[in-house]
């Protein structure tokens, strides 16, 4: 897996041949193939039938071309063989920067056959030999690098659409084993079902910038952070404004899970918000739809970033689930929907945890007037403010509202 040969120049300048033909290039080539494997690394360390094999078969390529181009002709535009054979040395899991290094060392090896012969007469020629070999390096360091993106591509899309197959599956509760296997990705026994919440990055709404663009970007940060920290494990169905994510429990533990998070809100750009629940392999769509749903309590009371759980969240979730209770809950705030002034205050007074001087600060009133309207909403509704019952009721109140203005204005709304 080499490289070129300046040969033909050093074959001009050494005085045997004034102009070389094809008929050349096997015996220039194997000088250039002893000589790179008996001193020069990496290819002192190889195999003898991958110097027999692909470096001889790409020396003699880089010779043959070395020989046209010191005898005039243009530089080759067909370059499949080339091409085919670093495609197999990325399949191989040869890493490129070992290729393009062994690129590099023989294109020096055929510099110092080169210089080692050439006289002071021969500078012209040991310029047109130099210019020669840097145009074919450039040439083949391009194709090697070119063909080492193509397969990484097709790899990448060939994982994709199995990452996709499986997870699909899974949310759908129809995956098998057989179908894991055809896929190449073991199910596991648990999963950690994260409900995913992305917000738009503030450029999505910079006038000069494509919004669309943007969001996709941020999407593909999302996923190549994911597979980065997990190592290709988790399964994800994502879109740019969430999704679900399938984590193996073997992957990450479940306080883990704050960490992982975090680090994805810093390499994505964006700050997100996650709803996480513990399943088996089988009870994935369940948990799924639980996740989501919970995901949408914690976004409508307005909690911040990172991951949450139904541990510290199982009563607004409760609240939030349609039922009689939920809307007798609701009808007993409907006398405050004439003073809005009442509602943003009850709001504003458990969110600075009912306390009366923030709450005035944010409001930008005197305290006593939160006493006042407080007073007011429990003559309203019923519910005493001032007692621990009627504190506890309001507050379940409010949750139940906000489920049911939240899903009155947005219906259905569930990401990937």
């Amino acid at each position: 897996m080499t490289t070129a040969s300046t040969v033909g120049a050093e074959r001009a300048i050494s005085g045997r041949a004034t102009s070389l033909s094809m008929r050349d290039a096997q015996a220039m080539s194997r000088e250039l193939v002893l000589h790179l494997g008996g001193s020069v690394a990496p290819f002192t360390t190889l195999p003898a039938d991958v110097m027999s094999g692909d470096v001889a078969a790409v020396a003699r390529i880089c010779v043959e071309w070395s020989i046209r181009r010191v005898n005039g002709g243009d530089l080759p535009e067909r370059t499949d063989r080339l091409r085919a054979a670093a495609a197999r040395w990325c399949r191989a899991g040869i890493p490129i920067e070992v290729v393009v290094h062994a690129v590099h060392e023989g294109f020096k090896a055929g510099l110092d056959l080169l210089f080692a012969r050439a006289q002071a007469s021969d500078a012209e020629l040991v310029v047109k030999g130099t210019a020669t070999a840097l145009e074919l390096l450039d040439l083949i360091t391009a194709t090697v690098s070119k063909a080492y993106v193509q397969e990484r591509r097709a790899d990448a899309v060939e994982h994709h659409t199995a990452v996709h197959t499986l997870t699909s599956a899974l949310l759908g509760g129809h995956a098998t084993t057989k179908m894991a296997r055809e896929c190449g990705i073991r199910i596991a026994e648990r999963y950690h079902v994260l409900a995913l919440w992305i917000p738009p990055h503030p450029d999505e709404t910079h006038p000069r910038l494509d919004r669309n663009v943007v969001a996709r970007r941020k999407l593909r940060r999302v996923q190549a952070a994911l597979a980065k920290l997990l190592r290709n494990q988790p399964l994800a169905m994502l879109s740019v404004d969430g999704g679900t994510v399938l984590v193996p429990e073997t992957a990450c533990t479940e306080p883990e899970l704050d960490d992982l998070v975090a680090q994805l809100s810093e390499l994505a750009g964006v700050p997100l918000t996650a709803a996480v629940v513990g399943a088996a392999a089988a009870d994935v769509p369940a948990a799924a739809q639980q996740a989501h749903d919970l995901l949408d309590t914690v976004r409508r009371l307005g909690r911040g970033p990172g991951v949450h759980r139904f541990a510290e969240l199982a009563l607004h979730y409760q609240l939030t689930r349609p039922g009689i209770g939920r809307d007798i809950l609701d009808a007993r705030l409907a006398p405050l929907d004439d003073h809005p002034e009442l509602l943003e205050t009850l709001h504003v007074f458990f969110n600075t945890d009912l306390n009366r001087q923030r709450a005035a600060r944010q409001l930008c009133i005197h305290p006593n007037t939160i006493d006042y309207r407080l007073r007011r909403i429990g003559q309203l509704t019923g519910f005493d403010p001032s007692r621990t019952t009627g504190l506890w009721y309001l507050r379940s109140a409010l949750i139940a509202r906000l489920s049911i203005a939240d899903r009155e204005a947005s219906p259905a709304r569930r990401p990937a």
